[in-house]
C-alpha cells in the first residue's frame, strides 16, 4: 500500500513496526480493533470462524493491508490474522491512518482498488458455495484467475498462486484442492511447476467446466 524508498521502508518499521514469528496471530476474530496494518515482509493468513470451523479466506503478501475495518467502523474484529511465515508489519492506529488517507491521494486510491478486489474476491467464494461439485469449484477459480491473467490473444494463462492461495479463494482444504489439481495436470488441462498453475487452453477448461456443470444438474435431476 506504502511506494516508498528502502530508506523510508526502514524508517517508518523504526516507528511502526511490528515482528511476528511464524505461527504467531496478530489479532483475534470477536477482539476490539485499534489498529490496521500494512504487511512488510511475509505471509498472513485470514481465517473466518464458520459452524465452529476456521475457514481461510485469504493469503496476504508483501504490500497487502488487513484490519482496517476495525478502526474504520468502530468493530470488533470480523476475522482472525495469524503469520504464516516470519513477519514483518507496519501498525497504524486510527489517527494515523485517517491521517494518511486525508493527505495522500495515492494511499487512498490503492486502498479503495484493494476493498474493491475483495468485494469481487467475496463475490466468487459466494458463487463457488453454490458450486456442489468440489472440482468444479476449483476450475471456477482458476478460470477467473485466467481471464484477468491471460495475455490478450493467447490460449494459455500462467497463473502465480500456490495451492495454499488457491484453497482460499476456492473455499476447500488444500489437500482436496491438490487432489483435484493433480487430475487437471494428469488430463493435460494443466502443468503445476513451483507457485505456478500453467493453463494450456482457457477455452478447454471452460467446456471442462460447463460440462461438470451439466453433469452436476443430471445428477441432482436423477
Amino acid at each position: 500500500m506504502l511506494d516508498v524508498t528502502q530508506e523510508q521502508r526502514e524508517r517508518l518499521f523504526a516507528r511502526y513496526g511490528r515482528l511476528f514469528k511464524r505461527g504467531d496471530v496478530v489479532f483475534r476474530e470477536g477482539e476490539p480493533g485499534s489498529e490496521m496494518y500494512v504487511l512488510q515482509e511475509g505471509r498472513v493468513r485470514i481465517l473466518k470462524t464458520v459452524r465452529k470451523q476456521e475457514k481461510s479466506l485469504a493469503i496476504l503478501k508483501p504490500g497487502d493491508f488487513f484490519g482496517e475495518m476495525a478502526i474504520l467502523n468502530d468493530h470488533v474484529r470480523t476475522a482472525t490474522a495469524a503469520a504464516i511465515d516470519d513477519c514483518k508489519v507496519l501498525a497504524f492506529d486510527q489517527s494515523t491512518f485517517e491521517a494518511m488517507i486525508t493527505s495522500h491521494v495515492g494511499i487512498t486510491i490503492r486502498l479503495i482498488r484493494r476493498l474493491a478486489s475483495r468485494l469481487r474476491d467475496a463475490d466468487d467464494q459466494i458463487e463457488n458455495l453454490m458450486l456442489k461439485d468440489n472440482q468444479s469449484k476449483i476450475v471456477n477459480s482458476l478460470l477467473k484467475l485466467a481471464r484477468t491473467m491471460r495475455e490478450p490473444g493467447s490460449e494459455a494463462a500462467s497463473l502465480r498462486i500456490t495451492p495454499l492461495e488457491l484453497s482460499s479463494k476456492v473455499g476447500l482444504d488444500v489437500d482436496t484442492v491438490k487432489r483435484g489439481m493433480y487430475q487437471l495436470r494428469e488430463s493435460a488441462f494443466i502443468d503445476i511447476q513451483d507457485e505456478r498453475v500453467l493453463i494450456f487452453n482457457v477455452e478447454e477448461l471452460e467446456k471442462l467446466y460447463r460440462l461438470l456443470g451439466m453433469k452436476e444438474e443430471l445428477e441432482d435431476g436423477g
